[in-house]
């Protein structure tokens, strides 16, 4: 920018603006004619302090004083000169006539001292010359008044008070959002934000409710629980896993491959790792003190319980066994698991990282109690279970691949006081049994009961008058039914059989005659009413139901089968019911097994009573019991080997099949049921033997009479003091 001359500037008309003028006068605005300021020159006119020089004065000329207007003359703004300045003047214009009347009024003036020149003495600084040329001024117009105009009014402006309102309002609410999402997450989600970390902290440690125990009738157990440990691994903290296996592998008995797969790491369902891994339970407490000698990392003990069953095989076709992890595989362990087995618990706490992988004091822990489990009471009694198992193993052992079954019941009551199977297995080693020797035979042996099945047709007959104890019959050797014949092993040639002797000789064709004036359907009817074809309900699982054939399937010889017993299937079991209903005055008594329950608490529940319902009248079912004597005192009888010394015994033996999916096997099923003392019966029982070599004839009726006499005994009842009827097969 070039610099600034100091040379005055000048105007169009050739004169220096910004110098005093002689006259004294104000320059006139053109277009108004009114005295006004001269533009920049009027303006360097001024002082400092916004006061004017008026021009033309004495002091320009003569040094005289010049004299100043008071302050009431000034305009109040001090900085009105410079808005005239940038006005152009017209300010000025409207200043010089709002200033021209107080020139001329008198008053108080004050004079000012001459400015000192700044250039040498008496002289004038030099003007200020422009080195640029001046672009030519406007003309001269006519000094004109100008129209005054507003100034222009300022934009509207958006009232602030809306706003701040408005911000404060989102301010409150934005404060109010997070201040109840705070004591939201205080108040009510502080369980689930607190326990969130707790989670990846903590170990779990299972508490293996006690088992309920199993007892006999007197309380001796028959299985319980006794402690023991388990073993268990946190696959987090497993370092070497194919090392670990193969160091616990000797002392648990399981292989190492097996254990390699049970401590890898595993996922839960919640994303988290998986801390715990059962490894091997029941373990006795010296093999566990070895596991913690190791001091294997990740590898831990715990108690627990283990299944004992101090008996071995005794009962153990009824009992059953668990496994490891304390659940009922087979028998009673089976069929009452959900009371036997309680609740576990847990133990949940806040532990340490590795090296320090120890419940954390003061750290979460919470313990869920474990819930025992009930107890229950059977109707079995050990002493008498053990001999009828002695018994039938020992007559049974010269026969081998025979199966045999023994059912006890007591009379009155309907309760099993023993059941047998052969063969038996070690219930406290089940693993390496055979799985035919763990079914219990009473319940899951399907046979034709053959000739037993009689006494189910005398007494139907008896019931509904088709014979009285004093019938008798002309019974040929041989009977056709159908295109089958049925013929009696002893044969009566035609002559006239009382009722008792056909059931000492277990005639056929006397069955077949009296059946056939009953009726098939009268018969069925008593089949069902002794319980056959469903099962009993004494509470073993698995119970087979047999099954009775219907009236529309029999076909001509099914007259013939069906009431000696063939073309039926039963259950030992089922006709040791039917016997026992014989030898409860005609009334049917369900058997049973369990005796009461007991809880945790000790209480004792009774079970359910059993079902009963009539069958026989007490008459008919006495003089059917009286006839059932026959059989073991008349001579050549079929039951002279059952026969108890000292006691009147009423029964029937019976030949019949081995059913198996329902298809005969080639060997015969020897049975005897019968009942001690026969005048007022205690007890049942029934024996049946499958032999394939063909000698189960020779096992069931001296089976049966060891049994009963052991059980008189054991039970102190006294001997029969009158002896038994004596009978005529063969009246004239």
């Amino acid at each position: 920018m070039p610099p600034r001359s100091d040379e005055p500037r000048r105007d169009p008309a050739g004169s220096r603006r910004g110098s005093a003028r002689d006259d004294g006068a104000t320059d006139a605005d053109p277009r108004t004619g009114e005295p006004g300021m001269g533009g920049i020159s009027g303006a360097r006119a001024y002082t400092p302090r916004g006061r004017t020089i008026r021009e033309g004065t004495p002091a320009r000329s003569g040094g005289a004083e010049q004299r100043r207007t008071p302050r009431s003359t000034r305009s109040g703004d001090p900085f009105r000169p410079a808005l005239q300045v940038l006005d152009g003047g017209r300010a000025a214009a409207r200043s010089g006539r709002r200033d021209a009347p107080a020139a001329g009024r008198g008053g108080v003036v004050r004079t000012v001292a001459p400015r000192t020149p700044r250039g040498p003495a008496g002289d004038e600084p030099p003007p200020r010359r422009r080195t640029t040329p001046r672009a030519p001024g406007r003309a001269a117009r006519p000094a004109a008044r100008r129209p005054s105009r507003k100034p222009p009014r300022p934009p509207k402006l958006a009232d602030p008070r809306l706003r701040l309102r408005l911000a404060t309002v989102l301010t409150l609410a934005l404060f109010a959002t997070i201040g109840g999402r705070l004591i939201f997450l205080q108040a009510v989600d502080t369980p689930a934000y607190a326990g969130g970390g707790v989670a990846d902290r903590t170990r779990k440690v299972e508490l293996p409710a006690p088992r309920g125990a199993i007892y006999d009738r007197t309380g001796a157990p028959l299985a319980h629980s006794i402690e023991a440990r388990y073993v268990f691994a946190d696959p987090t903290l497993i370092k070497d896993q194919a090392g670990t296996a193969k160091a616990l592998s000797p002392l648990l008995g399981i292989p190492a491959s097996k254990l390699s797969e049970l401590m890898k790491p595993r996922r839960l369902e919640t994303g988290n790792w998986s801390t715990f891994a059962y490894l091997a339970r029941g373990v006795e407490i010296p093999t566990a003190k070895q596991v913690m000698a190791l001091d294997l990392p990740g590898i831990g003990v715990h108690r627990d319980e283990r299944r004992e069953v101090p008996g071995g095989d005794l009962a153990a076709n009824l009992i059953g066994f668990t496994s490891q992890d304390m659940d009922g595989l087979e028998g009673l362990e089976a069929r009452y698991d959900d009371l036997l087995a309680g609740q576990d618990g847990r133990w949940v706490y806040e532990a340490g990282r590795r090296d320090l992988a120890a419940p954390i004091p003061g750290g979460y822990s919470k313990t869920t109690p474990a819930k025992p489990g009930s107890s229950m009471t059977l109707t079995i009694d050990r002493d008498l279970q053990y001999r009828c198992q002695k018994i039938l193993s020992v007559a049974l052992a010269p026969h081998p691949g025979s199966t045999g079954a023994a059912v006890i019941i007591d009379v009155p009551t309907g309760e099993v006081l023993a059941q047998a199977s052969n063969p038996t297995y070690d219930a406290a080693k089940p693993v390496s049994s055979d799985p035919v020797a763990r079914e219990d035979a009473a319940t899951s042996f399907v046979v034709e009961p053959g000739s037993v099945h009689k006494a189910i047709t005398f007494g139907a007959a008896l019931q509904e008058g088709v014979i009285t104890p004093d019938t008798t019959l002309p019974i040929a050797n041989t009977i056709k039914m159908g295109d089958t014949w049925f013929s009696d092993t002893h044969p009566a040639d035609g002559r006239r059989m009382s009722v008792p002797g056909m059931l000492a000789y277990s005639s056929n064709v006397g069955t077949i005659t009296i059946a056939d004036k009953l009726g098939p359907d009268r018969l069925i009817d008593y089949q069902k009413r002794f319980g056959l074809g469903q099962p009993t309900g004494e509470g073993m699982p698995g119970e087979a139901s047999g099954r009775l054939l219907p009236a529309d399937e029999w076909s001509d010889s099914s007259h013939g089968s069906v009431p000696i017993g063939h073309s039926v299937d039963a259950t030992p079991l089922q006709m040791a019911a039917a016997y026992n209903a014989i030898a409860n005055n005609g009334t049917y008594v369900q058997p049973h097994l369990v005796k009461e329950t007991i809880g945790p608490d000790g209480r004792v529940t009774p079970a359910p009573a059993p079902v009963t319902r009539s069958v026989l009248s007490p008459q008919n079912a006495a003089a059917l019991r009286t006839m059932l004597e026959a059989v073991t005192t008349v001579d050549h009888a079929t039951g002279l080997t059952a026969a108890v010394p000292g006691y009147r015994v009423a029964g029937k033996t019976g030949t019949g099949w081995r059913l198996v999916n329902g298809k005969k096997q080639p060997a015969e099923v020897s049975s005897f049921i019968g009942m001690a003392p026969a005048e007022k019966p205690r007890y049942v029982i029934a024996v049946f033997v499958y032999a394939p070599d063909g000698g189960g004839s020779a096992v069931a009726g001296p089976a049966f009479r060891d049994m009963m006499q052991f059980t008189l005994r054991h039970y102190r009842v006294p001997p029969s003091t009158t002896g038994s009827p004596k009978f005529v097969v063969f009246p004239r």
